[in-house]
């Protein structure tokens, strides 16, 4: 019977294959949050595709999801467009976080231009990102959203009721908010990667 032999005898000798944790991705789109970064195939953002961000309600924290990504994409002299949003920006709140608004655009659009108004902005190519909040956006519409952020090179953010959670998305990063019983965040669908079984908890989030 051979003798028992101590598992760091081993390791010591290099006669076990020590396996190690796969590293992250650093993304060119990190979201700003490291716990959301880290279960995300691409370290970040999906670059030029659209990201659906679902809600129980509006005013939930999804502005505070996508804050940092603004900072980042405005201070390195970017431009970002915000089409119809349902509450006006708090200007100081976004400008404490980091936010230059003078690379900041709003559109007012009624709700039959959001999703022309959208797409046209994300097709310029002169835009870094573009946030909208569509009432009513078909799996057609979305495809549109899509294939314009990958023709301008752009993130598409696009935020809408969690009823639509049943319908197929063509977006490459599908998210839902969630507030109760406690604020996190669930990845519905990542291009690329498989989908995380336990949610991102927003009390975990650091930059």
């Amino acid at each position: 019977m051979n003798a028992a032999v101590p598992l760091s005898a081993l390791l010591d000798a290099r006669q076990v294959w020590r396996g190690r944790a796969p590293e992250v991705p650093a993304g060119d789109q990190p979201t700003g949050w490291c716990a959301l970064d880290a279960v995300l195939p691409a370290g970040g953002w999906p670059e030029a595709s659209l990201s659906e961000i679902l809600l129980p309600v509006d005013g939930v924290g999804e502005l505070r999801l996508v804050l940092p990504t603004l900072a980042r994409l405005t201070q390195g002299r970017r431009h970002v467009v915000i089409v119809s949003p349902p509450y006006a920006p708090c200007v100081a709140g976004w400008r404490q976080q980091g936010v230059d608004m003078r690379r900041v655009e709003i559109v007012a659009a009624g709700e039959k231009d959001v999703l022309w108004a959208t797409e046209q902005c994300l097709r310029s190519g002169s835009c870094a990102a573009v946030l909208a909040w569509p009432l009513h956006a078909d799996d057609r519409a979305l495809r549109r959203l899509q294939v314009a952020a990958v023709t301008g090179q752009s993130l598409a953010f696009v935020f809408r009721d969690r009823s639509h959670l049943s319908n197929a998305s063509p977006a490459a990063l599908r998210l839902e908010l969630e507030a109760l019983p406690r604020p996190q965040i669930w990845v519905r669908k990542c291009r690329g990667g498989a989908v995380p079984a336990q949610p991102v908890p927003l009390a975990r989030f650091a930059h």
